[in-house]
């Protein structure tokens, strides 16, 4: 009876939720706000129907694999990375290494620097310029690390001259993590004593679809070598697992914050020589493109992030008019870098006074360190929450689940070519998520009392 057939309400919902799939995939525009959000919440409010009305974990295993596959023709229309993966993935299949040179720096000498061969330029360069004109970052170095350089130079040798063939590259080895993920989730969950169901939490979560698979975000690669790292961790195989976290640092960086809290699990000896293999794997995955432009350059950029780049924060957004009343301008290259900096004091201070230190308590603990950082920081896209969202099925708290359904909120800032933020909106995500926070922190705190 493990199988028993949906309700007819839960096939309501399962009907409506691929509905609103179909229409975010294929008919609304970013600028088209209403509809954005009419249809996420269409597809939010079945979400929550699901879960609360018991659906069976292998039907929602089976629903959330059809969800994801309803995206696999589909270009991406709410998010425009996907141009600057394929420049990179261009630039990659041509021998170029894409932390050397600025896209405006390219276009500017007709490519000339980069691919001296007259052949192969007069080739490529057509692509580029289209390219050029439809990134969002075109005057800034490539901030995406090395497995993901890898993927996109694949994706472009593979469809050298089709848009949709790259994306459909990309969504498949999203698809692929995505799988991965769902059955280490499965795996990890009884060993913890929790049912399986929970994986549904984040398998079946519409932020999770439609900024993964459907608009080609590289945080669900990295979630899953966060988990390969915490299974090969829970059967001692400690090598394998910090190799694991290597190819997650080498998808996306945050990744490496979880290694400060395996100190007092394994140990100082051991924990020495688990970041060894770690950094160790991280430079091989880097070797191709390693030089000096490549320290220098993703210098720049993140100096960069978090001296001028501002999106969907919330502490941020506080402070911010305090230095434009003290100083009549932005104070972000100032308020900024010393955030990141609280944010680090904070994660290393959670490290350290951790009360339970088990390998159990891991994700717990990582996703209390990324909240604290997510919190602080000066921008915050919507896929960023992915991993938060992920980790709190690992752990007692929902609140990323429900920051994870407000984020879609911040999308208000592109209804127009001049890119306005709805403050109200702004304000209105975050109290939510902080007071539910708040409120589960303090129940958590009375629980472990009580134990």
């Amino acid at each position: 009876m493990s199988n028993k057939f949906p309700s007819f309400s839960q096939l309501a919902a399962l009907v409506l939720s691929g509905g609103a799939y179909l229409g975010l995939a294929y008919a609304t525009p970013r600028a088209h706000f209403g509809q954005l959000a009419g249809l996420f919440a269409v597809a939010l409010l079945s979400y929550i129907w699901l879960l609360r009305s018991g659906l069976r974990w292998q039907w929602g295993l089976g629903a959330a694999l059809v969800f994801r596959l309803l995206w696999l023709p589909a270009l991406p229309a709410l998010s425009d990375d996907v141009y600057r993966f394929r420049w990179d993935g261009l630039l990659v299949a041509h021998g170029v290494n894409p932390f050397r040179f600025r896209p405006d720096e390219i276009i500017a000498d007709g490519a000339r620097m980069a691919l001296p061969n007259v052949t192969e330029r007069n080739a490529v360069l057509p692509q580029l310029q289209q390219l050029y004109r439809q990134m969002n970052s075109p005057h800034y170095y490539s901030v995406y690390p090395s497995t993901c350089q890898f993927i996109f130079g694949a994706a472009a040798r593979l469809f050298p001259s089709s848009e949709a063939g790259f994306a459909l590259c990309l969504r498949l080895v999203i698809l692929a993590a995505e799988v991965g993920t769902a059955w280490l989730l499965l795996a990890l969950l009884p060993a913890r004593g929790w049912p399986a169901g929970r994986a549904l939490r984040y398998l079946l979560h519409p932020l999770v679809i439609v900024e993964l698979v459907g608009n080609l975000h590289f945080e669900g690669v990295a979630f899953f070598f966060l988990l390969l790292m915490l299974w090969l961790l829970a059967r001692r195989r400690w090598q394998l697992s910090a190799g694991a976290l290597g190819l997650g640092v080498a998808t996306k960086l945050l990744p490496l914050l979880a290694l400060p809290l395996l100190v007092r699990r394994l140990g100082w000896r051991r924990s020495i020589a688990y970041t060894g293999i770690t950094l160790a794997g991280l430079l091989l995955l880097f070797l191709p493109f390693l030089s000096v432009d490549l320290f220098v350059n993703i210098g720049r950029s993140l100096r960069l992030y978090f001296r001028s780049f501002e999106f969907n924060a919330s502490i941020y957004y506080l402070l911010r008019p305090i230095g434009y009343w003290l100083t009549t301008y932005n104070q972000i290259a100032i308020i900024g870098p010393s955030l990141a900096v609280l944010s680090g004091a904070i994660g290393l201070g959670l490290a350290w006074r951790e009360r339970r230190i088990t390998l159990a308590s891991l994700p717990q603990t990582l996703l209390l360190m990324l909240t604290a950082y997510y919190a602080l920081a000066t921008t915050v896209h919507p896929w960023y929450l992915t991993q938060l969202m992920g980790l709190s099925v690992l752990s007692r708290y929902r609140f990323p689940l429900v920051w994870g359904g407000l984020a879609v909120l911040s999308y208000a800032a592109y209804r127009s070519s001049a890119y306005t933020e709805n403050l109200w909106l702004v304000a209105l995500e975050y109290l939510v998520a902080f007071a539910v926070l708040l409120w589960e922190v303090r129940q958590s705190r009375r629980s472990e009392a009580a134990e």
